[in-house]
């Protein structure tokens, strides 16, 4: 018998407003024109549009079924891996570092694996898992935002305001994109100290 041929990793990334839900999306979709079998998930975490889909802030949606962690997801995919040419994973950069095995383990078995998250946090630092799954990945997608203040290239996720919670689950009014000139890491506009982990594409 001859061995499962190898699958693929494809890692999209960016801040946020850069469209990285809307090109998964794209990507799981023209699965689907092609004949393939696609399960898509996303951490409980982010259900800023709809709990049982992705969503782009342009809200183009694509169903998926929310996890809690990567031990859940595990739970939920590999009952049905045998009927799952193509996965879906958004918002990855809440996943656990788990999520690493996992996509090598789903890898070797011939999948292909779409996954889509933040690279960076609020403060510019490398934002979970995201940079180890870009080390591993066949192909990266690094996507930039447009500047909310000056309209050039954005590559940072900016949060506005100064709350003290932990984790702020926002889009646009919350958080907007800003170049690397623009970028004001640990303060609001008024150089508040900010706390806030941003959740977004």
């Amino acid at each position: 018998m001859n061995p499962v041929p190898p699958g693929r990793i494809e890692v999209i990334t960016g801040p946020m407003f850069c469209g990285k839900s809307e090109e998964l999306i794209r990507r799981l979709k023209r699965a689907r024109i092609a004949k393939q079998r696609v399960a898509c998930y996303k951490p409980d975490i982010d259900i800023r549009y709809h709990r049982d889909a992705i969503a782009s802030h342009s809200l183009h949606t694509h169903e998926a079924v929310t996890v809690v962690n990567v031990e859940r997801l595990r739970a939920e995919l590999f009952p049905i891996l045998n009927d799952v040419e193509v996965i879906g994973l958004d918002e990855a950069q809440w996943l656990d570092d788990s999520i690493i095995p996992l996509t090598m383990e789903l890898v070797h078995l011939g999948k292909r694996i779409v996954i889509a998250g933040l690279d960076m946090t609020f403060s510019g630092e490398s934002f979970g898992s995201i940079p180890q799954l870009m080390a591993i990945a066949d192909e990266v997608t690094k996507l930039s935002a447009v500047c909310m203040v000056c309209g050039a290239p954005a590559i940072h996720s900016q949060r506005l305001g100064a709350s003290q919670e932990l984790v702020v689950v926002g889009a646009a009014g919350v958080y907007e994109a800003r170049c690397r000139r623009c970028f004001l890491p640990y303060a609001d506009e008024a150089g508040s100290e900010q706390l806030e982990l941003p959740v977004g594409s």
